[in-house]
């Protein structure tokens, strides 16, 4: 969602803080703004990108020179609409506090009216502004309160998610941060600290970092930082090093981070399978789950419970684990589970999924699920994120930093996971030593012909020139390639605005095949397989209503030539691997669509790559 940098050292705070806000613009926004403490606050905040604040701090003179404590901002609209006035930071009616914010204060309709009844004025339609007037108002009550003291009172007061970061003129070397459902990472530097909420903008400055948990507060200043709990509780925090470059996230010639992820693809699967494909050995060694594989294997039932892209590996995960360990799989939406009454007990086993490892739907069904007695176990990307922190056992993705908001390498790196994770459970129970040996091989050439198809991506833009303009897309695909039809439907309209859809070609029939004709393009998934006969038969009843046909295929078959209008040729592979290779065209498919129709495919509209709006 919207992005969090503060700053508190010996440094000038503004260019920190402006070129924090710069490494967070993946993340989605609509304003930006900056405070900073010089002897009073100073506060610039903009409608628009952060080099429109960057702007406006231009004209703005030296409003802001020689301050070395600060917070920046930039916002994605919740409560209110994009606008100067909405944008955070907010003041008080004093303006000694300024206070930044991600996440959703729920109970803010009630704050507001109490306060109102106090005399505050509300300068912005924001829930957000709720939170420093209440800050106000606690130290008003009691001036011999700190800084520290009056946040932590204010958010007894307070219902909803929250990762917030707040400075005072009252109190000007120090800056306090909280956090509940929203994420937020301390940067311990040489007498200098960085909040920010993921580490992007702190790694170029320090690899040392604090996550901080929900519920627990930081107060820092330039000599050092203490953590508690709203409740004041001090607690001991560990020091993570940060395993990522800043050459990660940035974009390395590439035209795009979206780009530069898809093509990353073969290395990452390469990084997936590090240590933990033991090809001489004929097995798959998960030291993050070692201990808890007997129980895994168990289970009477395994959930999966993901959103968006990560729900799409998590059904390719039911296929996977049903088909090689004989497990039933339910797939969940990690939003429906936690808001229903699910039927989950001691002897499951629920499996997160997700990039960051802070999607709030699913931490909500994390802890759900470990209430109702299941073994939880996590999977996700970022070390140290709360899914890793709060998951009885787990495998990261090692993809590295995924910068695009619109995930492609993030989706095989947890398909690869998951195909581990079943040959892991599947050993001794249900399929030989050397099926899974087998198995492991063809798992091992996936990166090689990954790359194959990458070469593909002039053809593949030809094709995107074609269609670009249409305004309906329809993509089929059976079995394993049904999630695919699913995920390459999601990336299309994520990025280019498109509307598109993706069904199960079976299903065709009934109902979609109403909406086909001559201006619909359907995207056919036909790979060798053991519904391939049953695909064509689909394609042929979309060619008779003049649908235009694309298709992915398995290099040398002239059968789909003669059917299809467009095809693209990827290497042969078996079933179970096949998902790995059949995206990666439709993701290159929906870029250059999105590319030629002149959206920003690094910040599409309404969306945020870290979702902690519940």
């Amino acid at each position: 969602m919207c992005g969090i940098v503060g700053y508190i050292g010996k440094r000038e705070a503004s260019p920190l803080l402006l070129n924090g806000l710069r490494r967070l613009e993946y993340r989605g926004y609509d304003s930006a703004g900056i405070a900073v403490l010089n002897g009073e606050l100073s506060v610039v905040k903009q409608k628009g990108s952060v080099g429109d604040l960057e702007n406006a701090l231009q004209k703005s003179g030296d409003l802001l020179s020689g301050a070395t404590v600060g917070i920046a901002h930039t916002r994605w609209a919740t409560h209110g609409d994009p606008s100067d006035r909405n944008a955070h930071p907010h003041l008080n009616n004093a303006g000694d506090i300024a206070l930044i914010h991600n996440g959703i204060i729920e109970n803010h309709a009630a704050l507001r009216l109490e306060l109102t009844s106090h005399g505050y004025t509300f300068n912005s339609a924001t829930d957000t502004e709720v939170l420093v007037h209440l800050i106000d108002r606690m130290w008003k009550d009691e001036p011999s309160l700190s800084l520290e003291g009056a946040v932590r009172r204010a958010l007894r007061h307070v219902e909803g998610a929250y990762g917030l970061c707040v400075i005072s003129s009252r109190e000007p070397g120090t800056l306090v941060v909280a956090r509940k459902g929203s994420p937020l990472v301390l940067g311990l530097g040489d007498g200098e600290y960085f909040v920010a909420s993921d580490a992007a903008p702190i790694v170029e400055h320090t690899r040392k970092v604090v996550y901080l948990g929900d519920g627990e507060m930081a107060v820092v200043t330039a000599d050092g930082y203490t953590v508690k709990t709203v409740e004041n509780i001090e607690t001991e925090k560990l020091i993570t090093e940060l395993d990522f470059e800043l050459g990660e996230i940035e974009k390395g010639g590439f035209e795009h981070f979206m780009l530069k992820e898809i093509f990353e693809q073969p290395d990452v699967m390469h990084d997936v399978m590090r240590g933990r494909v033991r090809l001489e050995e004929g097995r798959v060694r998960l030291g993050g789950i070692e201990d808890y594989l007997d129980r895994l294997k168990q289970a009477k039932r395994i959930v999966i419970c993901a959103c968006g892209t990560s729900w799409h590996a998590g059904l390719i995960g039911e296929y996977l684990i049903e088909e090689f360990a004989r497990i039933p799989v339910e797939v969940d939406y990690a939003s429906e589970f936690r808001y229903r009454n699910p039927i989950v007990g001691t002897d499951d086993v629920v499996i997160v999924i997700s990039q960051s490892g802070e999607t709030a739907d699913t931490l909500a069904a994390l802890r759900a699920a470990k209430e109702k007695g299941a073994l939880v176990m996590g999977i996700c990307n970022v070390v140290g994120s709360t899914i890793a922190r709060e998951t009885l056992c787990g495998m990261y993705t090692h993809a590295g930093p995924e910068v695009g908001v619109a995930s492609t390498k993030a989706f095989t790196a947890q398909v690869i996971v998951l195909y581990m994770l079943a040959l892991a459970l599947s050993k001794g129970r249900t399929i030989s030593h050397d099926e899974i040996a087998l198995n492991l091989k063809e798992l091992t050439r996936v990166p090689e012909k990954a790359a194959r198809i990458l070469e593909l991506d002039s053809q593949i833009k030809s094709i995107a020139e074609i269609f670009k303009d249409a305004k309906n897309f329809l993509y089929l695909g059976r079995g394993y390639n049904f999630p695919v039809a699913l995920e390459g439907a999601l990336k299309l309209k994520e990025i280019s605005y498109i509307h598109a859809e993706g069904y199960p070609a079976a299903e065709m029939k009934h109902g979609p095949i109403a909406l086909i004709d001559e201006d619909m393009p359907v995207i056919f998934i036909a790979t060798r397989d053991s519904t391939y006969t049953k695909i064509l038969s689909n394609i042929e009843e979309v060619r008779s209503r003049k649908g235009r046909v694309i298709a992915i295929a398995n290099d040398g078959d002239q059968e789909i030539s003669r059917l299809a209008e467009h095809v693209i040729y990827i290497p042969q592979a078996t079933g179970p691997i096949m998902p790995l290779l059949t995206v990666i065209p439709l993701q290159l498919l929906a870029y250059h669509i999105a590319t030629l129709r002149g959206c920003n495919v690094d910040r599409p509209r309404n969306l945020a790559k870290s979702v902690t709006v519940e």
